[in-house]
């Protein structure tokens, strides 16, 4: 089992071997993921709330047929789906930023190799190793951040479309 000491251990020595540019990915990933749960909190605590509040206001009008009800249903769908998709653009964003942080990695990294290659000749393959993984670790971490968070990124905007269609399609058969 692993020790608390062990993990931080390897946590650092991951970091370090990636560069400040990992640090920033973490950053990224971190505020990302933040997101990412925050909007699968607000589905699971505040949405049925605000579906229902919308459903009580539309229950309570006497119009329903008119073309201003058929406004109304459209604007209160429309807030709705909109509180669904609040964050998902900015989720979006990082999502875009972490290839492109693991490319500042890698760019940062290999300039460390030319650099020691420059220094030491082209023979000094343990000085090189650790700009290769300097230009490595980034890349890999911007790219599985990004993948991870794509796929709900891509969930979270596929659920507000169906949910705002089972929406209107509910208020409109009232």
């Amino acid at each position: 089992m692993w020790r608390l000491a062990d993990v931080y251990s390897a946590n650092r020595d991951f970091l370090e071997s990636g560069g400040p540019v990992l640090v920033v990915i973490l950053g990224v990933v971190f505020l990302m993921w933040t997101l990412i749960l925050e909007r699968y909190w607000y589905l699971w605590t505040g949405h049925d709330q605000a579906v229902r509040k919308l459903e009580n206001q539309w229950e309570a009008r006497e119009d329903k047929s008119s073309w201003y009800a058929h406004q109304i249903r459209r604007a209160g769908v429309s807030r709705v789906v909109m509180s669904l998709r609040r964050n998902v653009p900015m989720i979006q964003t990082l999502v875009a930023l972490c290839p492109l942080l693991g490319l500042l990695g890698t760019v940062t990294g290999m300039i460390e190799v030319f650099e020691v290659m420059a220094i030491s000749g082209s023979g000094n393959t343990r000085a090189m190793a650790s700009g290769v993984s300097r230009a490595t670790v980034p890349t890999m971490a911007g790219m599985v951040a990004a993948i991870s968070g794509f796929i709900f990124s891509v969930r979270l905007e596929r659920l507000a479309d169906t949910e705002g269609d089972r929406i209107a399609g509910h208020l409109g058969d009232a």
